[in-house]
């Protein structure tokens, strides 16, 4: 399975945001992209549909930034990737031959592993996958 960098850096984005943003701080793009090493541009992209989503707030103004519109335990990564990129948890597409050996391959292994992994997200939250990838650094900084 590959998931497109929009997938992961969305998904560091929302991680950065859930760390930072103590007490209702805003978190800006400036900062998200220093400190996850991804484009400014492309990171504006990736809030925007994490905003239209409805897992993020964009404040705007001098003291701005994006806030997580409700607690990282109620935000399931399969939100977050279905809301980047869609096709990462989608059905393989139906096998439309006279092959029973590739039917049965579709059945048994790519409609399994793809039902195992959307309720594998489908149950994760974005806090959960702080809280188990977790750790700090030499300075004290959260890392994931």
């Amino acid at each position: 399975m590959r998931f497109t960098t929009k997938a992961e850096y969305g998904l560091a984005a929302l991680a950065d945001i859930a760390l930072h943003s103590g007490c209702g701080e805003r978190i800006t793009t400036v900062e998200i992209a220093q400190r996850q090493h991804i484009s400014h541009k492309y990171l504006e992209q990736i809030l925007v549909q994490l905003r239209q989503a409805n897992l993020i707030r964009a404040v705007k103004g001098q003291k701005g930034g994006y806030l997580l519109l409700k607690p990282a335990s109620c935000i399931s990564i399969s939100d977050v990737l279905n809301a980047l990129d869609s096709s990462i948890l989608a059905d393989a597409p139906e096998i439309d031959c006279e092959s029973d050996v590739r039917r049965n391959i579709k059945e048994c292994l790519w409609d399994k592993m793809n039902g195992a992994m959307r309720d594998y997200t489908e149950h994760m939250t974005l806090a959960e996958l702080l809280e188990t990838g977790l750790c700090q650094d030499d300075s004290g900084t959260y890392i994931i």
